[in-house]
């Protein structure tokens, strides 16, 4: 008699990924395509969510592309929607959109840095779990997959709106979990450290090796796709026990102490 009983395929599953135009929500709406998935690429700008679409569907996927301002609530829900009305539901939603906005705390914009870090990256996840909940809720095997970063875990200097944006995406991760559970529906939270994305591509190369040969076990930055990966493995029907889970990817730099 086989072991097996739960499935690893996704195929023909339905998901909506956001930030999906570039780096990690990139490499993940393709992982998900590659698997079979119908995935709705979303971001902010349409030459980006365009391009991702086109590569997606010139590789054999299927992809439909919509433009979302994750800060705008009322944009949230019309694209949720319309995304629901397209494939007919959402069994996978990746909330990966983010930015990164560093300041000191004494700085005159502080406050306006603060609310536009909670509204893209926390906020904007709350709104879109509750748009999708009711779709969510007919799925055989449903996934909230929400993106965090090791900000979430420890913080840098100067980096209080983000790294409280991202502490809050652990503790709204825990807390779905627990509630959200007794419906089968699994909220999970990947924590990526140092990646090779648009967020750090200002910072100079030379620095990017010195950071990673002094806090990674790697000795490297991560390339998208390795946190895709981790992305993806929540979502599949065998990970139906993993829920609340908030997983580090970043190379080993959370187990360094020096």
């Amino acid at each position: 008699m086989a072991l097996s009983t739960l499935s690893r395929s996704i195929q023909s599953h339905k998901a909506l990924v956001t930030g999906a135009a570039s780096g990690i929500g990139r490499a993940t709406a393709h992982l998900l395509a590659d698997e079979g998935v119908y995935v709705a690429v979303t971001d902010i700008t349409l030459e980006g969510v365009d391009r991702v679409v086109q590569e997606i569907i010139d590789a054999g996927g299927k992809a439909k592309g919509w433009v979302l301002d994750i800060a705008n609530a009322a944009q949230i829900m019309e694209v949720t929607n319309e995304v629901i009305a397209h494939y007919g539901g959402i069994d996978i939603l990746i909330n990966n959109a983010g930015i990164s906005l560093f300041t000191k705390i004494d700085s005159d914009d502080y406050e306006d840095l603060w609310d536009r870090s909670l509204d893209v990256m926390l906020k904007g996840q709350v709104r879109l779990v509750r748009a999708a909940l009711p779709a969510l809720r007919q799925s055989k095997h449903p996934r909230i997959v929400n993106l965090a970063s090791t900000e979430g875990l420890g913080a840098t200097p100067y980096g209080s709106t983000y790294t409280t944006a991202k502490h809050g995406v652990i503790g709204l991760t825990r807390a779905l979990a627990v509630e959200l559970g007794p419906e089968g529906i699994t909220v999970n939270c990947v924590c990526p450290g140092p990646t090779l994305t648009g967020m750090t591509q200002a910072i100079p190369d030379n620095d990017k090796v010195v950071f990673a040969k002094r806090r990674t076990a790697l000795k490297r930055y991560a390339e998208p796709e390795e946190i895709a990966h981790a992305i993806v493995n929540f979502t599949l029907p065998s990970s139906s026990y993993m829920t609340g889970v908030a997983l580090a990817v970043d190379g080993g730099l959370t187990i360094r102490n020096a």
